[in-house]
């Protein structure tokens, strides 16, 4: 969950009058409550005691109503914003209107396939879109059963979950995914009852789905999305998959791939996927701050940010952000397509490919690697992983550095914060004016 800092910025980006907060995380709201000039009140949930001037929500609720008074609104009204990721930035307000729950159907019918049955879980966390949304407002709309968990992912302790509850649907990011297949004989050891497993927040590796459908015998279907307009974007149920294709359009989402002046673009171009601007499951705004709103509107599009390209078939596939792209020795590289070989190394965890300033070539190719367990860090290991790379993509695209690193610079929504990376290396091969 967000710390005091991060907890700071949003109070006071967004005026917050009201903090509705769980014990276990009220020490970080109280750290920064006097710094927060709007906030007038902070309401504790849970077991424990109030601070001077808070107010505890069980006391609150002794003195309600049992009568539901339901507030008459409009499709066009707002709801609620979430906050971006902060991949390219300092995160941003997301305004999302009310037609955004019945706007997004779709996504839980045909990514999701929620069942009237089924249990739910959500490996993530509530404080961010795609769990906001899979894990609680979907399901909550549609009446599915769903399993919140308040701990720490670890996959063991994961997949006794999934049993113990009898899981039926299972939604995570491709880290997750990749730690669950860390565990041997998981698929014997397991009594699982998994029938529909979705996956979004980062692009997901071919091997991964691959793998999944061998041990659990079932398709992982994978789906790109973003705090501003949710999953619009996916594979679907009864849809042949592709491995690492992002899927196509949902039922109701108009998507292209457009160049820099908002022109679609046809098969095996890349550019910028855009969403058409009057869909009505896009958010209105970014909260205060009407320039960054208009940057992402073009000719009747809105520019996610995102580089990708369509195939002839109109499967849609992720290249990377587009300030994430490698520009090296005259190619175009693609961090994703650079981390998708190297995280099919048994050795590796997790990557990250950035670009390194280089006197020779401009930039390289870097890859920041988390080792599985097991597996100790050597100039062996990484010439071993460099040619592993080699011999599975164009020669140009390896990464001809390689840094193993205990964990790697991350959002709130574990998207790899490339930028953070990239000025790292800029700062320590260029100095700190690179």
């Amino acid at each position: 969950m967000f710390k005091a800092k991060e907890l700071e910025y949003r109070i006071n980006d967004s005026g917050s009058k009201l903090v509705v907060v769980h014990t276990k995380y009220a020490d970080e709201v109280r750290k920064i409550a006097e710094k927060c000039p709007t906030l007038k009140n902070i309401i504790i949930v849970g077991e424990g005691g109030t601070s001077a001037g808070e107010l505890h929500f069980d006391d609150l609720m002794k003195g309600a109503s049992t009568k539901l008074e339901v507030e008459k609104t409009r499709s066009d009204d707002m709801a609620f914003f979430c906050y971006t990721s902060g991949t390219t930035g300092m995160p941003k307000g997301a305004v999302h209107l009310h037609r955004w729950v019945p706007a997004n159907d779709p996504s839980a019918l045909y990514w999701a396939a929620y069942k009237e049955d089924d249990i739910f879980a959500h490996t993530g966390a509530l404080n961010w879109i795609y769990p906001l949304g899979n894990g609680f407002l979907y399901a909550w709309r549609w009446g599915v059963s769903v399993l919140l968990y308040d701990g720490r992912f670890v996959p063991g302790r994961w997949f006794e979950l999934l049993e113990r509850y009898q899981v039926t649907n299972l939604a995570s990011v491709p880290t997750a995914y990749r730690m669950f297949l860390a565990v041997d004989g998981a698929e014997e050891r397991y009594d699982l009852v998994l029938r529909h497993c979705i996956s979004a927040g980062e692009p997901l590796n071919p091997e991964v789905v691959k793998e999944w459908k061998k041990r659990f015998g079932v398709d992982i279907l994978d789906g790109i999305g973003m705090t501003e307009i949710m999953v619009y974007l996916s594979n679907m149920e009864g849809m042949p998959i592709k491995p690492g294709s992002c899927g196509r359009p949902q039922p109701g989402h108009v998507c292209a791939i457009v160049d820099d002046e908002g022109n679609p673009l046809g098969p095996y171009k890349e550019g910028t996927l855009a969403v058409r601007a009057d869909d009505p499951g896009l958010f209105k705004e970014y909260w205060n701050k009407p320039e960054k709103t208009a940057e992402c509107f073009k000719k009747g599009w809105f520019l996610t940010g995102d580089t990708l390209y369509t195939d002839e078939d109109g499967y849609y596939w992720f290249s990377g952000r587009g300030d994430d792209l490698i520009m090296t020795a005259g190619y175009r590289v693609s961090p994703f397509e650079v981390e998708s070989v190297v995280n099919e190394h048994p050795a590796v965890l997790e990557s990250a490919a950035v670009a390194s300033p280089d006197p020779v070539r401009g930039v390289i190719v870097k890859s920041f690697i988390i080792l599985n367990e097991g597996y100790e860090p050597s100039d062996e290991l990484a010439r071993e992983i460099q040619q592993f790379v080699k011999e599975r993509t164009a020669p140009y695209k390896y990464p001809r550095e390689i840094e193993f690193v205990k964990e790697l610079p991350k959002t709130q929504s574990g998207k790899i914060k490339r930028k953070v990376l990239r000025e790292l290396e800029k700062e320590r091969k260029l100095g700190k004016k690179g």
